[in-house]
């Protein structure tokens, strides 16, 4: 579909408060100008939903997908551009409307993370960023031990090439790895890493922790200063979650306990989880469960992680095991990420005056499956 102004009829909308049955709604110049049961009368094309479902676009905040497109086995690389394009349009297919790239600065320990390749996929993301069907912006991932990041995150910043920042920390003893033994059973099997890189890599890590808090109270600093966003990654403990709230850190992503969600939720502190965990049902590093976190009323967000595809699947596995009506479990990947990322204003929920970012899904077979996506109005995806 070339031109933006449409009806869509016949439609169930996932509205913020529920589910509105044979409804329509009208879009002009790629912005939800109306929305009401039964028809709207207007000329132009119109599109029959069928009883199909539409749901605000996804808004995934954590995926670091990006980097198997550029290295999908070890020392295998493909051209940053070719990987953006052709990611570009699965993420189209599985329903995501504005994606947050994932990428991360971690010096030494996988080869799409060092800081000088993070920098590359970053500006080349940016570069591109008006040739993408999908909206495109950058999560940048600051490995806190890796001081040698801060002067290309600061350039970054201060060129407006970031849209989201994480504080991550994977240091054995805490966080994601409780013990050695777990972070190189996982690097060594994932990343192909031999025993004595792992060593030289915990030991780096070790010794930098000295230093840690002056990198953090700088780049918090500058985050603060252009208005960035910023998260933290991998949180494990009420004190942990304290400092986010005294640090202004607003989001947290994959807490590994239910001591820390419970204490976000104390805080008001976003929580942002895995849908491959909700898919799945426990965590890959066998740490908290993201169904009993939502079950617990513990979790606002959902991201892919490095699974997009398993977004769509999270939702409606929340909904038929009754841990969430379908327009809540919406919510976590829609208008909650919308409000911790500031861009709520614009898109998120399928409401009057907002961006026409939608999904149609058809449910009528064995899965769910993405019929059309829309991105502002513009059709950026179909089956049908």
């Amino acid at each position: 579909m070339s031109g933006r102004d449409f009806v869509i009829e016949n439609a169930a909308l996932v509205l913020p408060s529920g589910i509105a049955e044979r409804t329509s709604i009208k879009i002009e110049d790629g912005i939800i100008s109306k929305i009401r049961e039964g028809n709207i009368n207007s000329g132009g094309m119109r599109i029959n939903a069928q009883g199909r479902y539409i749901l605000p676009g996804f808004i995934d905040l954590h995926s670091d997908a990006i980097e198997k497109e550029i290295e999908p086995r070890p020392n295998s690389h493909f051209p940053v551009n070719i990987a953006l394009f052709e990611l570009d349009k699965k993420l189209a297919a599985c329903g995501v409307t504005t994606i947050f790239h994932a990428v991360s600065f971690a010096e030494g320990e996988i080869g799409v993370r060092s800081n000088k390749t993070a920098t590359v996929i970053i500006r080349e993301t940016n570069r591109l960023n008006a040739k993408m069907w999908v909206k495109t912006k950058v999560h940048a991932r600051f490995e806190i031990t890796d001081d040698g990041a801060i002067p290309y995150l600061e350039d970054l910043l201060k060129d407006g090439c970031i849209n989201l920042l994480s504080f991550m920390d994977h240091t054995p003893g805490q966080g994601q790895f409780n013990e050695v033994t777990s972070f190189k059973n996982y690097f060594g099997t994932v990343y192909k890493k031999s025993d004595a890189e792992l060593i030289k890599i915990i030991d780096r890590k070790l010794a930098a922790k000295e230093s840690v808090k002056s990198h953090i109270d700088y780049v918090v600093a500058l985050c603060k200063s252009m208005n960035i966003p910023m998260a933290s990654h991998d949180d494990d403990s009420e004190e942990k979650i304290q400092w986010l709230t005294e640090t202004g850190i607003r989001i947290s992503e994959f807490p590994v306990n239910m001591e820390a969600v419970r204490s976000a939720k104390v805080s008001e502190i976003y929580v942002c989880l895995g849908s491959p965990n909700v898919l799945r049902g426990n965590s890959q590093a066998k740490n908290l469960s993201a169904r009993d976190a939502i079950s617990s009323g513990y979790a606002d967000i959902l991201c892919s992680d490095y699974s997009p595809m398993t977004i769509l699947h999270a939702v409606f596995t929340l909904e038929r095991l009754g841990i969430l009506p379908l327009h809540e479990a919406v919510h976590m990947v829609s208008l909650n990420p919308a409000k911790a990322a500031g861009i709520s204003e614009q898109t998120g929920s399928i409401e009057e005056g907002k961006d026409a970012d939608l999904v149609v899904v058809n449910t009528g077979d064995e899965i769910p499956r993405i019929a059309k996506t829309f991105v502002s109005g513009r059709e950026v995806f179909s089956v049908c």
